[in-house]
């Protein structure tokens, strides 16, 4: 992952970027359970993914984005573009995905798709906002994390 730029330094996104590793980890996770023919180990770990990204989708959207938005509208609207197809296929583990014999695969291209979404975030939108957001704007990206609640930090390893 992305540490050329020096932006992890800020709190805001050395949490944004441990919620990318931990999603990360859970895709090679989920990987290996496809591989093994696991289908409800798969749902589980996806559910996983979904409350990792949950909170952390809001922060991106809704305290980070709008800055680099006004900068990079067209990426912008693609990445968020990209969270509701990712949520979309992740929210379908908590429903008949047994009955759906195109779910698993359909699963992994979507966690190829996140893989890739991750990348685009940390960089660039990471450095982007390193260099855009004044400090007022970084209050209010903290203020989107206050509100939702931070992630215990042992679930990060």
């Amino acid at each position: 992952m992305c540490e050329y730029c020096g932006c992890q330094a800020l709190e805001t996104i050395d949490e944004l970027t441990q919620e990318h590793e931990k999603a990360v980890t859970l895709i090679s996770r989920v990987r290996d359970a496809r591989q093994d023919g696991e289908i409800a180990l798969m749902a589980e770990l996806a559910r996983e993914i979904a409350s990792v990204l949950g909170p952390h989708t809001q922060v991106e959207e809704h305290g980070l984005f709008p800055a680099p938005a006004g900068e990079f509208p067209e990426k912008i609207a693609a990445l968020r573009d990209e969270h509701r197809r990712i949520d979309a296929v992740l929210a379908e583990a908590s429903g008949p995905f047994l009955a759906d014999l195109s779910w698993p695969d359909r699963l992994i291209t979507t966690l190829d798709l996140l893989r890739e979404h991750i990348l685009k975030e940390q960089d660039g939108v990471f450095p982007a906002a390193l260099a855009l957001l004044e400090p007022e704007q970084w209050e209010a990206v903290e203020a989107v994390r206050a509100r939702l609640g931070r992630r215990e930090p042992e679930l990060f390893s």
